[in-house]
């Protein structure tokens, strides 16, 4: 997935936000207090590795490949999703990694994340809420059984039309803006207009620009 470097932009202590960040333009400050563990609306707990509570760095070789992991679940059913930010000796944020759940069930995340140059790092894992990946859940499970059909097709063009709002111009915005339209387009059966919001086009899309909801950084660690 293609990141950036970004200014660090600082958060208050146990900071959570409800505005979306694209992979490559959202700008992702350090989290403020000393430790390992956030606990917020999506708690983040035990990031890992750690050496003495986070009192003194991890170790690796330039260019050595190494895994980041940490536990993150929320309340209720609706998804969660997380990413790790490593920070470089200058202080810039980034690049970000999207971290996928290590086994199903278990809410224990992981990414793997290499450094590429000798100094001091720190990094972070972000939990956050995942609206597109809940209401796909949904939409998957009513449409096909007649459930509040015109309801869930209407509320996923409204997510689409957030979502693309965080996307580039340059980024395939159109892609999502027609997925919207697509789910509001009622000369088609409802079925192909689910179908037509749920395309590898537009998941890719998506997966550079989540739409993330309740953002809870853990905090920073040595490198």
């Amino acid at each position: 997935m293609p990141a950036k470097h970004h200014s660090p932009v600082p958060r208050t202590p146990g900071a959570e936000t409800v505005r979306p960040r694209s992979a490559e333009t959202r700008p992702s400050g350090p989290p403020p207090t000393d430790g390992a563990t956030a606990v917020g609306r999506i708690p983040v707990l035990d990031v890992r590795p750690v050496v003495q509570h986070g009192r003194r760095p991890a170790k690796a070789v330039t260019g050595e490949t190494f895994m980041i992991s940490a536990t993150v679940f929320r309340e209720g059913h609706d998804a969660v999703a997380a990413d790790v930010v490593l920070r470089d000796p200058d202080g810039r944020p980034g690049p970000w990694t999207p971290m996928r759940e290590l086994a199903p069930g278990t809410d224990r995340w992981g990414a793997e994340v290499t450094p590429d140059r000798p100094g001091r790092w720190t990094y972070w894992v972000e939990g956050w809420s995942d609206p597109v990946s809940t209401w796909r859940h949904h939409a998957r499970i009513k449409v096909p059984a007649g459930i509040d059909t015109d309801l869930v097709l209407e509320e996923g063009a409204r997510l689409y039309e957030r979502a693309a709002a965080e996307v580039p111009e340059d980024g395939d915005r159109e892609v999502v803006l027609a997925a919207a339209a697509a789910l509001r387009d009622e000369t088609r059966q409802a079925a192909s207009r689910l179908a037509a919001a749920l395309t590898p086009e537009v998941d890719a899309v998506l997966a550079r620009y989540p739409l993330r909801e309740l953002v809870t950084a853990s905090e920073p660690l040595p490198l």
